[in-house]
């Protein structure tokens, strides 16, 4: 039987001992993976195989970025602390650590002709570095919020780069300035990618959509409708017909002109980090907790690919608006190179630490494939010739879809079903009552060895009433303040939200104050801030995450107010408004000084929400 899978699962596998934090995929070959994690180790993978091929050690804070060098013979990794490391994968030794941040950096990117490479932190700065003389030539400043992603054009004049602040900036490298500000994004830039030949970038976002822009005119040429999720990775197919795009568990195939959705294609890759493509299949990866998942998709399936293709629409689709293209070819000497970066800032270089090359090692765990891949023979194999099969479809697909669908074989009781020991293996893979049951009615309970169908749903229907008590008190409370929300009176819908002592309408109120961060005023801060203080210390994730957003704001939009009234001369006279402000910013600053406290306890909290403490953290130091 043929097989008809367009997308599948290719493996799966644990990749630290602690959360993997990022991952990057080789752009070149799609055959090699790095991660990054709260281990502080980066780790080298062949893709399709289980065991790691080299881990480098040397962080010593959790890594937050790394990146593959353009011919694969390089990787660096940023940490948490704003260091840089880079690798020479060839002789697996560190060859850079490179300072200058003083904060996470979040985004990488090698040079295209590999000399230099640039860095975006959460210190909202960018740095372009000289990987040959050890430091920093130039830093970019200009972002109000993370450098969530960076990418040097082909031809390495240009630098874009998205943030955080829902901005993307388009940087010249000779000039050493910003060229343009693109600001139609509603939300976080998270991807930022290049045409392969043409002047035209993409952008993507969380606010659901891709933007691409004309570099002659700094222009939108067209903008997808948002109907997807979250942006998280994006690739140009390598002609630069069309893009694919990465979104939680969706893959989609877009043209801009006209904008154009090709194909869209469900996959359970949760949040991917990273796609490429190579000999017709898209490679994408993910992670979760420990584990890394790679996954497969055969573009030769997926439009505008698939079928008889529509060589008068792809032709349209290439060259409709006659767009300049980007000069690639690699100047031929030192000296030219040197003319596409800026002339170096008044800043001292960056030189390695000897004590530091100590401990920043290279342990090969795989000796084998590491020769195969980072050690060819010649250089000849390591060039784009090199035949690189493309992965298979999963074996006797047809037979395995024929065989799940077949009954169990063994006869069961409709009414009563003798529930088997745990430390019999059981038949099948079939749902097991078991799996719905309460500890006190597991097997090896000698009171109850068998279960009936009645039984097993009446407990399940005991726990569906509960929650649904509780989500229909909840949708209550919600209506009652949407009611006082719409009639115009927000501190009055904010002050019963508190009165009900429901957390959770809290934590829903705060999210859509997060998304409209122009609802935000000295009354709402005040009022807020006790309740954000209770959060942080909630055993739900996601109510201290919301949290988290909330303090981030406050502390950007109104910190400097806050500080500036606290820290003013008295006035003379009477100043009703000013007396009164000047007490909510008192009010702010106590509640401010209490959540410091609190959030100085959870400096070791590790993931996600130890990542939101550090920023909160770092933003509180504008209060000093």
């Amino acid at each position: 039987m043929s097989h008809t899978k367009r997308a599948w699962k290719l493996q799966e596998f644990v990749a630290h001992s602690a959360n993997v934090n990022c991952l990057a995929l080789g752009q070149k070959s799609g055959r090699v993976l790095v991660t990054g994690g709260e281990d502080r180790k980066v780790n080298l993978w062949a893709v399709g195989k289980p065991n790691c091929i080299m881990s480098l050690t040397g962080h010593t804070t959790p890594v937050e970025s790394v990146r593959f060098g353009p011919d694969e013979e390089m990787v660096m990794a940023g940490s948490m602390s704003g260091a840089l490391k880079i690798w020479d994968l060839e002789q697996a030794k560190i060859i850079r650590t490179l300072t200058g941040h003083k904060s996470s950096i979040r985004s990488l990117d090698f040079h295209p002709y590999g000399d230099y490479a640039a860095s975006g932190s959460l210190d909202f700065n960018i740095k372009l570095w000289d990987i040959r003389r050890k430091g920093c030539i130039y830093n970019y400043k200009g972002h109000t919020d993370c450098v969530n992603c960076l990418r040097f054009s082909p031809d390495g004049k240009l630098i874009a780069s998205g943030g955080a602040d829902g901005l993307v900036k388009i940087w010249d490298l000779t000039a050493g300035k910003v060229l343009t500000t693109l600001n139609l994004h509603c939300g976080p830039v998270n991807v930022v990618e290049f045409h392969p030949k043409e002047l035209l970038l993409g952008t993507g976002s969380s606010d659901k959509t891709i933007k691409f822009w004309d570099l002659e005119t700094f222009s939108m040429v067209s903008s997808t409708d948002g109907n997807s999720t979250p942006i998280r990775s994006m690739a140009f197919h390598p002609d630069g017909s069309c893009l694919f795009s990465g979104g939680k568990d969706l893959l989609k195939v877009y043209g801009w002109e006209p904008s154009e959705c090709h194909d869209s294609i469900p996959i359970s890759w949760g949040d991917v980090a990273d796609i490429t493509l190579t000999q017709n299949q898209l490679i994408g990866a993910s992670f979760s907790q420990t584990n890394v998942s790679c996954y497969v998709v055969d573009v030769q399936r997926v439009h505008p690919f698939g079928g008889v293709p529509n060589q008068e629409g792809q032709q349209q689709l290439n060259s409709s608006h006659n767009r300049k293209s980007f000069i690639t070819e690699r100047p031929p000497t030192q000296s030219s190179r040197q003319a596409s970066v800026p002339k170096e800032e008044a800043e001292e270089p960056t030189h390695d630490n000897e004590d530091e090359k100590e401990t920043s090692t290279a342990d090969i765990k795989n000796p084998e494939d590491y020769r195969e891949i980072f050690q060819p023979k010649s250089r000849i194999t390591r060039s784009p010739t090199r035949k690189v099969e493309p992965f298979p479809a999963p074996p006797e697909d047809g037979k395995k879809e024929s065989e799940s669908s077949k009954p169990v074989p063994k006869a069961v009781s409709k009414q009563t079903r003798q529930i088997k020991s745990p430390r019999e293996p059981p038949e099948n893979s079939a749902i097991s009552a078991q799996d719905f049951l309460p500890k006190s009615e597991q097997p090896g309970n000698k009171k109850s060895t068998f279960v009936t169908d009645e039984s097993v749903l009446q407990t399940i229907q005991n726990g569906h009433d509960a929650m649904s008590a509780v989500m229909s008190s909840r949708s209550k409370n919600l209506q009652i303040v949407r009611a006082m929300w719409t009639s115009g009176n927000t501190k009055t819908a904010l002050d019963s939200a508190i009165s009900m002592r429901d957390p959770s309408v809290i934590v829903d109120l705060l999210n859509v104050l997060n998304l409209k961060t122009g609802l935000w005023n000295l009354d709402l801060c005040s009022s807020l801030l006790p309740q954000v203080k209770d959060l942080l210390n909630s055993k739900y994730e996601s109510h201290a995450e919301s949290a988290c957003n909330a303090l981030k704001i406050i502390l950007r939009n109104f910190g400097p107010v806050i500080k500036s009234n606290i820290t003013s001369a008295p006035s003379i006279g009477v100043d009703l408004s000013r007396e009164e402000r000047i007490q909510k910013c008192n009010a702010c600053y106590n509640f401010l000084s209490e959540i410091r406290i609190t959030l100085e306890k959870k400096q070791s909290v590790s993931g996600k929400l130890g990542n939101l403490y550090k920023e909160v953290q770092i933003l509180m130091s504008t209060m000093d």
